[in-house]
């Protein structure tokens, strides 16, 4: 059964899909049934440019494992990032 479950959230950066470097704009978060990834759900993460047309997207699927892990390095990642550089992005 298809959860359903899609979470958005406005980004700033860029993608790199099969025609080179995009700017993003948002991200999708979605728990459901991958499109490709041998699992029977996946947290996926779609990249998009919706200004730019279909093609301005970076697609990502993995498990609920990976993502946690995902999670943890990102944040130990930005973390570290802040304290040697001594910024305060938050």
């Amino acid at each position: 059964m298809c959860t359903m479950i899609v979470e958005k959230a406005a980004v700033t950066g860029s993608g790199r899909g099969p025609k080179g470097w995009f700017e993003l704009k948002e991200a999708n978060v979605s728990f459901d049934h991958p499109q490709n990834a041998q699992l029977d759900h996946a947290l996926n993460i779609d990249f998009v440019n919706h200004e730019l047309g279909l093609d301005k997207r970076v697609a990502v699927e993995m498990s609920a494992d990976s993502a946690r892990r995902l999670i943890v390095a990102i944040e130990e990642a930005l973390r570290r990032g802040e304290e040697e550089e001594g910024l305060d992005t938050r």
